[in-house]
């Protein structure tokens, strides 16, 4: 039987067993192990076996969505180190979108008006290749248990701040308590109204997705959003579409960002099915990213213009609601950057 343990006053979780944490734990992290599992030698891409400092982490829920025998798999491609990753191109650096800049306090970042993102945790449950912030130096910006107190202090403050984001690392890859914790904490400041969680794990991990979770985030007071990273449609399954379908169903506000990515998601059909899988599981086509310019991630990159042609393709054939918004992330800016603006 699992057990109940107080969180609060007024809330109570349920203590399931922590399947979702055991299956984190066997991520893959050897690129030769991940090989041998798709049934690809290593020498049927343009694949960089040694490890990096960012390395290899990839959980075999979704292993288990990629083709074997495919080395131009749109999920392998984005977990598994290529040569092209290991050449310096200029242009690209280690904080493409000012994340050092805008931190006030430890792991507290204040870009735009109203909202501040709390960088909880330096884990994720996969290691995607194009990730913006594969170099951010989590040391000395995370803001762990013992450091929430300066940023709690720092948002008290400021009444101008009405939404707090969560992300990292992956916000979800905190235990129920710790999310809990954290969570009572902020809806003690009165000029908070809003929760935004920036996560991967429902289509890397949907058994994350518990109902002890849910309850959280049902019985706050926030409106509270979770905005999913799902690029390619082969990323959401039965699995995934169910607990997005239950998070939905618990009043939980869903949209998705993706990052444009060549070789991945680039050509039109891609994107639809990308827009069609996303609304079948209730979900928002909230924003499409041009590919922050992360040294290492360079040979994703599309033009400007194929990607607004693309853009405009999709009008032609999608309802205007499942169309996301073509945008960028420029470090000094108070707000995203339409790709019409650019």
């Amino acid at each position: 039987m699992p057990k109940t343990i107080a969180i609060s006053q007024n809330r109570h979780i349920l203590c399931e067993p922590s399947r979702w944490q055991q299956q984190l734990a066997q991520a893959i992290t050897d690129p030769n192990e991940l090989l041998l599992r798709l049934q690809l030698e290593p020498d049927a891409g343009d694949f960089h076996l040694e490890q990096q400092a960012f390395n290899l982490k990839v959980p075999l829920a979704y292993v288990d969505k990629m083709q074997p025998g495919d080395p131009l798999d749109p999920l392998l491609l984005q977990v598994m180190t290529q040569s092209s990753e290991l050449v310096s191109t200029p242009g690209y650096s280690q904080d493409p979108v000012g994340d050092l800049e805008a931190c006030k306090v430890s792991g507290l970042l204040h870009k735009y008006h109203g909202r501040v993102l709390l960088i909880t945790t330096a884990a994720c449950a996969i290691h995607c290749r194009y990730c913006f912030r594969r170099h951010f130096p989590y040391q000395q910006q995370q803001a762990g248990r013992e450091q929430w107190t300066p940023a709690i202090e720092y948002i008290s403050r400021d009444s101008s701040i009405s939404e707090v984001i969560l992300s990292g690392g992956d916000p979800l890859v905190l235990s129920d308590d710790r999310l809990a914790q954290l969570i009572n904490q902020l809806e003690t400041i009165p000029h908070l109204k809003r929760l935004r969680i920036h996560t991967r794990l429902p289509v890397v991990l949907p058994d994350r997705i518990t109902d002890s979770l849910i309850s959280l985030f049902a019985e706050s007071r926030f409106n509270v959003s979770l905005v999913l990273h799902a690029n390619h449609a082969n990323e959401i399954s039965r699995a995934e579409t169910d607990v997005l379908r239950r998070l939905q169903s618990a009043g939980i506000i869903l949209l998705n960002q993706a990052v444009l990515l060549k070789g991945i998601n680039h050509q039109l059909q891609q994107q639809i099915d990308l827009s069609e899988a996303l609304h079948s599981a209730g979900v928002i086509p909230y924003y499409l990213h041009l590919l922050d310019a992360v040294q290492g991630a360079a040979h994703f990159n599309i033009e400007h213009q194929q990607a607004k042609q693309l853009i405009r393709r999709m009008r032609e054939l999608l309802p205007g609601f499942m169309i996301p918004r073509l945008v960028r992330e420029i470090a000094g800016k108070k707000s995203k950057t339409p790709a019409n603006e650019l």
